[in-house]
């Protein structure tokens, strides 16, 4: 055997294996890769729009949040100032019930010192007009001094 002649078969078998990998092995596993590829750049791509939008949720749950604190604490503002005011509207109630339960008393108390006046004329005239019939010893007849008693009356 001439070492020449089966180097040259070697070689020409070896470049005849390389073109059969190239054409029928290689294909198919570059293509596996770079699919394999893309999915993995995909996912990567996923994920950094899943950690976005996990930001942003987490933002705007944030400003919903505090929205939220805001709007309870304008309620809360609204509920002391509406309470301030009932609290306010009872105070003026009340004082104008007492103040209206004052004046009925105080008319009462006036219509019942008119009325102890005037009872208090009557017994101090029939008692001036007993005193006056001790005195005089004899009957005083009420009806021919009648103007007299009005009189009297008025004066006290």
């Amino acid at each position: 055997m001439n070492i020449n002649a089966t180097l040259l078969g070697q070689t020409i078998m070896f470049a005849m294996f390389v073109w059969f990998c190239m054409r029928f092995v290689w294909p198919p596993i570059t293509n596996a890769m770079g699919e394999r590829a893309k999915k993995i750049s995909d996912g990567l791509a996923a994920g950094e729009r899943g950690k976005t939008e996990l930001e942003l949720a987490t933002k705007r749950s944030l400003e919903i949040l505090h929205e939220a604190k805001q709007k309870a604490a304008e309620v809360i503002s609204q509920a002391e100032h509406r309470a301030s005011q009932i609290v306010e509207e009872a105070k003026n109630s009340a004082k104008e019930e007492g103040e209206r339960l004052l004046s009925g008393a105080k008319a009462e108390i006036e219509q019942e010192v008119f009325r102890a006046r005037e009872s208090l004329r009557d017994q101090v005239a029939s008692l001036a007009v007993a005193g006056a019939e001790k005195i005089l010893r004899q009957e005083i007849d009420a009806g021919k001094h009648a103007e007299l008693l009005k009189t009297i009356r008025s004066e006290l």
